[in-house]
């Protein structure tokens, strides 16, 4: 169980913050049963409320300050995934998200700039696929990642686009 002030991940909500735990003053769904009144820490305003021992959304803690270092230290170990066919590459893509691992979505983000370097040297351009994955990935993690390290997403997104990006001779904004 989450404590009050602590930073979950709340599927694809991103980053959020426990502002509560209880039976809500408002009525929503069983009067008896605990939520979590979650705010969402990159989208100013939103509040959701979550029982407590909701199994059908991701919620978990932040990775530690010590599990992001050590993965932003191995950026380079981490594998792209090596999958050519768009609909196989999109379920995968899929169950990654789906589980807001930040392994798995920075394997999304060096995939996504590979193929897209693949595909500008043949004269081609992005996959919408590869350009909604993306957005969605570094979100997720930057947002993740930023909170974890006490930095700003954009120093967050400067880092690893130094550090991924450019290996593929990728400018930003492709």
């Amino acid at each position: 169980m989450f404590k009050i002030n602590d930073y979950i991940i709340y599927g694809g909500n991103g980053v959020c913050r426990v502002l509560d735990i209880g039976i809500p003053a408002i009525n929503i769904g069983d009067s008896k049963r605990k939520y979590y009144t979650l705010q969402q820490v990159y989208k100013n305003g939103s509040v959701i409320y979550t029982p407590v021992d909701n199994d059908r959304v991701v919620m978990r803690k932040l990775i530690s300050k010590e599990e992001a270092k050590e993965l932003t230290r191995n950026l380079d170990s981490i594998e792209i995934l090596l999958i050519d066919d768009d609909k196989m590459l999109e379920e995968r893509y899929k169950e990654v998200m789906n589980k807001y691992d930040c392994t798995e979505m920075i394997k999304i983000i060096k995939t996504s700039y590979s193929r897209t370097k693949e595909r500008l040297e043949q004269g081609k351009k992005n996959t919408m696929i590869d350009d909604k994955y993306l957005k969605i990935a570094e979100e997720n993690l930057f947002g993740e990642l930023a909170i974890t390290l006490n930095r700003t997403k954009e120093q967050i997104k400067d880092f690893i686009d130094q550090q991924v990006r450019k290996p593929y001779n990728l400018e930003e904004g492709v």
